[in-house]
């Protein structure tokens, strides 16, 4: 029988792929990322498939470890999370799961800019401490607002759906524009620069590659309205956290519904030693960010668990 290991595994996963590959595969489940797991030689000799979530880190010494590897199955869209290069120079095969949770992360995202545009979460919380304070929650509306759209591949398309049933005006940027999107919704494909001077609301549905880490920095953020506001369900390293977190100290960004955050796994667990000394910075800003009265974060991963 093909020999499985999975990690990242959930219950629920569990349950599934234990009853879809019983008679197919011999399989071992681990709760734990893999970066975050004493890999025994047990593990490493017998082992031809490997299975992971995006919270699991393959790097090239991850990978070597592996001497029977036939395969690496991301249970993700994305591949930001594994060394594809490498992968590539051993003809070692990755796979992913086309089209998942489209119209889910689309409207978790719009969930995350209605929450945070029309302040839902605070007044939901001060209420339920005896707190009310009307002039506190005027937000705002969608209607007639533009928004920026960065990706237009499934997930995008999705969010272009629904921002135009809001009657939004709706800017996007796309290496590959889609001109079906621009008859059915009115799409205008424009710079990234326009985009960002010209955005009431930004949403990002577009991959991490090493193009696009940071894509959205101090200078992107100076050249943006004040009072934008800003929603990602992509991922965390599409946006500088730094650049971030001041911009929503000054009031440039309103506020912002965050899914994904740079470093997010140092906020699963509390090895501090595991640590990787660029991402100290950026996981105290994280921890920051959390505090703020204008801004949203959900764990790892949610718009996943639909």
């Amino acid at each position: 029988m093909i020999k499985i290991t999975f990690f990242d595994a959930k219950d629920y996963e569990v349950e599934y792929f234990n009853k879809k590959l019983a008679n197919i595969c011999d399989s071992r489940f681990i709760k734990d990322a893999i970066q975050n797991y004493q890999l025994t030689e047990d593990i490493t000799e017998n082992t031809e498939i490997l299975s992971v979530f995006t919270t699991s880190r393959l790097d090239k010494n991850i990978i070597q470890k592996f001497s029977k590897l036939n395969l690496i199955a991301t249970r993700s869209t994305g591949f930001s999370h594994i060394d594809m290069e490498f992968c590539k120079s051993i003809d070692l095969p990755v796979v992913n799961v086309k089209h998942y949770g489209d119209c889910t992360i689309a409207e978790f995202a719009f969930g995350l800019l209605l929450n945070v545009s029309r302040k839902i979460q605070n007044a939901n919380s001060d209420l339920q401490k005896g707190i009310v304070s009307t002039e506190y929650y005027i937000g705002n509306d969608f209607f007639e607002k533009t928004i920026g759209i960065i990706g237009t591949g499934s997930i995008g398309s999705h969010a272009a759906r629904i921002a135009n049933g809001f009657g939004m005006s709706i800017l996007a940027y796309d290496i590959y524009p889609n001109p079906e999107l621009v008859n059915k919704y009115g799409i205008k494909y424009v710079s990234l620069d326009e985009l960002y001077k010209n955005s009431d609301y930004i949403t990002i549905h577009t991959p991490a590659t090493k193009e696009n880490c940071h894509m959205i920095d101090k200078k992107a953020f100076e050249m943006m309205k004040t009072g934008v506001i800003i929603a990602n369900t992509a991922r965390g390293e599409i946006i500088d956290t730094e650049a971030l977190y001041f911009a929503l100290k000054s009031g440039k960004v309103k506020a912002a519904g965050l899914d994904v955050l740079e470093c997010e796994e140092m906020l699963e667990h509390d090895k501090i030693d595991c640590i990787h000394p660029d991402c100290l910075k950026r996981t105290l800003i994280n921890h920051k960010m959390l505090g703020l009265p204008n801004v949203i974060v959900t764990p790892v991963s949610y718009t996943h668990l639909a």
